[in-house]
């Protein structure tokens, strides 16, 4: 809506009450009603824009801004009353009236099934069948619902419309007002010998599968859509689509992030002091690695590729390995003196003890 002002919309003073206000609404748009104005393309322009001023003068607040501004506060947003749209105003005046007919195939409903996946399947992609059950056309009566092969007939009441009308008086005067047949349900036709197998429904329950093919670099959470593997719809309607929700298993030993994977290098004492060349399990083949002398625990080696794919193409991620220095817990007499001797060498002071079978071998024993 523009900056015009909804005073001179209603035609009503700026100090209309409230009371004044509401009438001057009801009746502009008794007079600028679409369904009363059907040959005018501008009636429900201009209908709209007399609920919008009316939005603003029947809230005291926006009436208040409005005042003192000038501007029409969330007049710009859709009307009818507030935060009411104008489909809703109109379901309010004719009671839910619609224009359009409800006839014709309706559409299957959607299927929604999970697949569980391995980390391993995620580098090369794989195959899966997906077994579910679902709604079928009947094959007693072909999905039509009647007995014996016979047709479903034109329902009586609305005469296959599927809809039926109805006069109504309102506050802008006598309204036609059009709903969806409730005896047929708005098919427009009727069953009068409801097939036995699917009691008139059309549709049986049954068990399926269908086999996917999940892409290399699938994340946990995402979904595949398989177009027609819903349930079929009602009376020959077309199926609706599939839904298949990929759940990614956690790994024992890797821990996903993104395309990328992390986990522990254990490494012993002497190798990390010393630097070893070591072999790792990777997710698909055995790596090697070149352990740095005087590794420190914590400390992280990357390897370049042999992480997980993305999912639209691209070279893998990296596989990042945390080093996790082993110390040894039972240590027999002669590690514990060469300990010593390199604590000396190294010009540390030797842990205090009485001898090598004394408090420490006791401290030792203790933690067995």
């Amino acid at each position: 809506m523009t900056g015009t002002d909804p005073y001179e919309i209603l035609g009503v003073s700026r100090e209309a009450t409230p009371d004044e206000i509401k009438s001057a609404y009801r009746r502009m748009a008794r007079k600028h009603h679409p369904d009363v104005n059907r040959d005018d393309p501008n009636a429900e322009e201009r209908f709209k824009e007399i609920g919008q001023a009316y939005a603003v003068l029947s809230d005291p607040e926006k009436r208040a801004h409005y005042d003192r501004f000038g501007t029409m506060e969330g007049a710009d947003q859709p009307f009818t009353g507030g935060d009411v749209r104008f489909g809703d105003l109109f379901d309010m005046f004719f009671g839910g009236a619609t224009r359009t007919s409800p006839t014709g195939p309706v559409e299957g409903d959607d299927i929604r099934v999970e697949a569980t996946l391995k980390l391993e399947d995620v580098l090369e992609g794989v195959e899966r069948t997906i077994e579910y059950r679902r709604y079928a056309s009947c094959k007693v009566c072909d999905g039509s619902g009647a007995e014996g092969g016979s047709k479903p007939t034109r329902c009586p009441t609305c005469q296959g419309t599927g809809m039926v009308s109805a006069i109504r008086n309102t506050f802008i005067g006598s309204v036609r007002t059009t709903t969806t047949c409730t005896k047929c349900g708005g098919h427009g036709t009727f069953i009068e010998k409801p097939c036995s197998a699917c009691r008139g429904h059309g549709l049986q329950e049954e068990r399926t599968s269908t086999t996917i093919r999940i892409p290399p670099g699938v994340e946990s959470g995402q979904t595949m859509h398989v177009g027609g593997h819903g349930h079929d719809g009602p009376r020959g309607g077309p199926p609706g689509d599939l839904y298949v929700v990929l759940r990614v298993q956690d790994h024992p030993r890797f821990e996903r992030r993104g395309k990328d994977l992390a986990t522990h290098l254990e490494l012993s004492m002497v190798q990390a002091a010393l630097g070893d060349q070591v072999e790792f399990e990777g997710l698909d083949s055995t790596l090697e690695l070149e352990v740095p002398p005087g590794t420190q625990n914590g400390d992280v080696f990357t390897v370049r590729g042999a992480g997980l794919p993305p999912l639209h193409g691209g070279p893998r991620g990296v596989l990042r390995l945390r080093a996790s220095v082993r110390i040894p817990k039972n240590l027999n007499d002669e590690q514990r003196r060469i300990l010593i001797e390199f604590a000396k060498a190294s010009g540390e002071e030797a842990p205090r003890h009485e001898s090598l079978g004394g408090l420490l071998g006791g401290l030792f024993k203790k933690k067995k």
